[in-house]
């Protein structure tokens, strides 16, 4: 189970490969992400997780609270819920990536801290939480997985993009 959230991770590190920096940021129009700023956001978010882990693994005080209907959905199902999801912040808000090294380092940092965390995620108090927005209160192990559940729910968003930036290149 652990390791479905670094195969998402090296999935995004592999097709990176493909795209120079000038495809990555690539915008059909001002209002949606360039594949780049996906990634971006994909790797913001990873990190914010894994910091509710690092939480997780220092808090004392047990949370009795648990899931709401949309998390307890999510993680039955193992999967984002299949709905776009507006932030409130403007698209130009998420930065386009300076370097297409510079992303691969970041995916690479965000591995790595995976890999920490996935051989001492199971000895957490599974009742030291921290809360999720949408979700609701989510232990170290469902933080973990939500790295993954968010990242594999962005690749749907990267196949529209990517046939976008196809169609545009032909």
């Amino acid at each position: 189970m652990s390791g479905e959230s670094m195969a998402v991770i090296k999935q995004y590190v592999r097709d990176l490969e493909s795209y120079t920096i000038d495809q990555l940021r690539w915008k059909r129009t001002d209002d949606v992400w360039s594949i780049g700023q996906l990634y971006v956001h994909m790797v913001e978010v990873a990190n914010e997780y894994i910091g509710y882990i690092e939480a997780c693994a220092k808090e004392t005080q047990l949370e009795s609270r648990g899931k709401t209907e949309d998390g307890l959905t999510a993680f039955a199902e193992r999967m984002w819920p299949d709905v776009r999801v507006k932030l409130e912040e403007p698209a130009n808000a998420t930065h386009n990536p300076e370097s297409k090294e510079g992303i691969h380092a970041l995916l690479e940092q965000v591995l790595e801290k995976l890999y920490y965390w996935a051989e001492r995620v199971d000895q957490i108090n599974p009742a030291c939480k921290a809360r999720h927005g949408w979700f609701g209160w989510l232990n170290a192990r469902e933080w973990f997985e939500m790295v993954g559940m968010h990242s594999r729910h962005h690749l749907r968003q990267k196949a529209i993009l990517d046939k976008l930036l196809a169609e545009y290149r032909s």
